[in-house]
């Protein structure tokens, strides 16, 4: 990662760690960039947003940036991120640019940019692209008469990615009653079009955006809030996604939360009983659960582990020609269908496994028995030598053995704060914690913490 760019982009609180003048820098590099990559023909850039106040200031900004530097710049309006990378992947555009900071609050906001194949863009890019906003890269040249660049509404491309999702669904979704909480953001523009498209009985919450309301107390990091809603309204299903709508997670008939790992159980046992499972394998990341594990391990399905990221479980994906994969926060990604992860999609695709096995959600999660997870952050004064240590290491070692195949522990060390996360699956709780604190103990013990002003 670098200074600016994350795993998921240019992310932080608009206006202070992410500002106009950033945006408008980013689209002065990629209007360039892609010019100058594709000389005999016009760069052509496309943009969309979430809901959030900022995202018209960092438009704006972009469109500056990007027309200055010559390139024609398509406006999706407010859309999702996998529209904005099916439609790069899919119209030959050269770029594309979400402005979104996901399940982030409404007052932070990002920058992601898709490459011309639709995936996340690459890193010896974004490292080009920050050396000039350090000043390190030289000037870039305005363009000049009929060399600007100019805007065009292309509200029809994000009509067509609808149109697309309709076209995966194999069967009508008629007498199914649906839930959706829209969180406000990207999917208030398209998930009820869609649903209702195929025939379903479909209810939203939370898809009345204002700026200021998107993921607040609603969404898929606010489950509580469907369960709520769908208490006493004899639903089928119930789907909530994040604010750009690449996230999903369900409840299903029985009331209970469905997250990304048992959506990777139903979904890669379906399309292994369809032969259509590709390398019989599923990408996970290292944070998936054991108990995910084990009942693949009983239908004889490999898996991968990657770093936390759907970047990087994608990068496994594309590496080894493997068709499904995710995380336990709904980020799950279909590479026969999308680039990325997609939350309408994976709610279309959840939809065909109960409509195609003709079983209730509940009934097809039952299979898979997740094991309790505890996650402590440790604030520590350096995370390697914290992590590395030898007394550390030997900790760790005899917490993985009291545990046996009954549970596991995983030391992580965090991106962007001084932080190690230790994780601890098991039996229950109590079990968890003890092992945690134990090899937090002997962290403190050693001097490592960071100690509180």
């Amino acid at each position: 990662m670098g200074k600016y760019f994350g795993t998921d982009g240019f992310r932080g609180e608009a206006n202070e760690d992410l500002t106009v003048e950033h945006a408008y820098k980013v689209g002065r590099f990629l209007g360039w960039y892609y010019s100058q990559k594709n000389p005999e023909e016009r760069c052509r850039i496309v943009i969309g947003k979430d809901t959030r106040r900022s995202s018209y200031m960092f438009e704006y900004s972009l469109v500056s940036g990007l027309t200055a530097s010559g390139a024609d710049v398509y406006l999706l309006h407010v859309t999702t991120t996998p529209s904005v990378a099916y439609v790069v992947r899919t119209e030959g555009f050269h770029c594309g640019i979400m402005i979104s900071a996901s399940h982030n609050p409404y007052y932070d906001n990002g920058i992601k940019v898709i490459n011309e194949r639709g995936e996340k863009l690459e890193e010896s890019v974004i490292e080009e692209i920050e050396r000039y906003l350090d000043g390190k890269a030289g000037e870039i040249p305005f363009a000049k008469k009929d060399g600007i660049g100019r805007t065009v509404d292309f509200a029809a491309g994000r009509n067509r990615y609808i149109g697309y999702l309709i076209s995966i669904a194999t069967r009508s979704f008629k007498n199914k009653r649906v839930a959706l909480d829209c969180a406000n953001g990207s999917a208030s523009a398209i998930a009820k079009n869609v649903f209702d498209a195929l025939g379903a009985e479909t209810h939203v919450i939370c898809s009345e955006p204002d700026g200021l309301n998107i993921n607040t107390g609603c969404g898929s990091t606010h489950m509580e809030n469907l369960q709520r809603f769908m208490k006493d309204g004899n639903y089928d299903v119930g789907f909530a996604y994040d604010g750009d709508a690449d996230r999903c997670l369900a409840i299903d008939d029985q009331g209970n939360i469905v997250d990304g790992d048992r959506i990777l159980y139903i979904c890669g046992k379906y399309m292994k009983e369809r032969g259509t499972l590709v390398n019989n394998t599923i990408v996970t990341t290292v944070m998936s659960n054991l108990g995910l594990y084990k009942a693949l391990d009983r239908e004889g399905i490999a898996y991968e582990k990657t770093a936390v990221g759907d970047k990087y479980v994608y990068e496994n994906m594309s590496q080894y020609g493997h068709c499904l994969g995710g995380e336990q926060s709904g980020h799950i990604i279909f590479s026969k269908n999308a680039t990325t992860g997609d939350g309408i999609l994976t709610s279309l695709k959840i939809m065909e496994v109960m409509l195609e096995k003709k079983e209730p959600l509940s009934k097809l999660v039952s299979e898979v028995t997740i094991y309790p997870q505890v996650l402590k952050n440790v604030k520590v004064k350096d995370k390697q030598a914290a992590q590395d240590d030898p007394a550390v290491q030997a900790e760790v070692k005899k917490v993985e053995e009291a545990l046996g195949s009954e549970g596991r522990i995983l030391l992580r060390q965090s991106g962007t704060e001084p932080v190690v996360r230790v994780m601890v699956e098991a039996a229950d709780e109590e079990t968890c914690e003890k092992y945690i604190d134990q090899v937090i103990d002997v962290m403190k013990a050693a001097g490592h913490l960071l100690e509180e002003a």
